[in-house]
């Protein structure tokens, strides 16, 4: 019997290994930049973001803290239900303080319009918006994030934490999915 591999389902590779951590540095020089002096709190919005989370939270130069989220809008479809679900919540109280979400992707904007509302009747100082991939013609412009890695088109992407139905995050590239992996 053959084991299919992940790679086999790839259609095609958006952002290599390389590209992903040049513009990761980038943006943890951007985010030492504006807030570097102030430790701020990173909030990862779980799971996909974990990859790109941790990357960023590596490459920047000051004291941070750093938090955890976890929403639910997919579930094992390959599109968003359209309702967001709280399934953890912060650990820290940020009433306060300087905040950064850090998000995998931005598709709809329905994730990341719901955490800022739900982040901003916390109290926080700020609110600082960073997504390491964004589908521009998916959403409205009020929806785009302070930060952005990369701009996509509308193709359904996986790897370095992105996934379908919980596979495919552990791969170190964005790639695009072949259409038959997830209709």
């Amino acid at each position: 019997m053959l084991i299919r591999t992940p790679e086999q389902d790839i259609e095609r590779i958006l952002f290599t290994e390389k590209t992903i951590a040049a513009r990761v540095e980038q943006l943890g020089a951007e985010l030492t930049e504006k807030l570097g002096h102030e430790r701020p709190v990173l909030i990862c919005v779980l799971k996909g973001a974990s990859f790109f989370y941790i990357d960023l939270c590596r490459s920047m130069n000051c004291a941070i803290d750093m938090d955890f989220i976890s929403v639910a809008s997919y579930g094992a479809s390959a599109k968003s239900s359209g309702v967001v679900r709280l399934i953890k919540d912060l650990d820290n109280n940020i009433t306060g303080r300087h905040i950064v979400i850090v998000e995998d992707i931005i598709d709809s904007g329905l994730t990341m319009q719901y955490l800022r509302q739900l982040f901003s009747a916390r109290g926080p100082k700020s609110i600082t918006t960073v997504s390491f991939l964004d589908k521009r013609s998916r959403h409205p412009d009020s929806f785009k994030t302070d930060l952005c890695g990369f701009e996509i088109p509308d193709e359904f992407v996986v790897g370095y934490g992105l996934d379908y139905a919980n596979y495919y995050r552990n791969l170190p590239y964005i790639g695009i999915l072949k259409p038959e992996c997830y209709k």
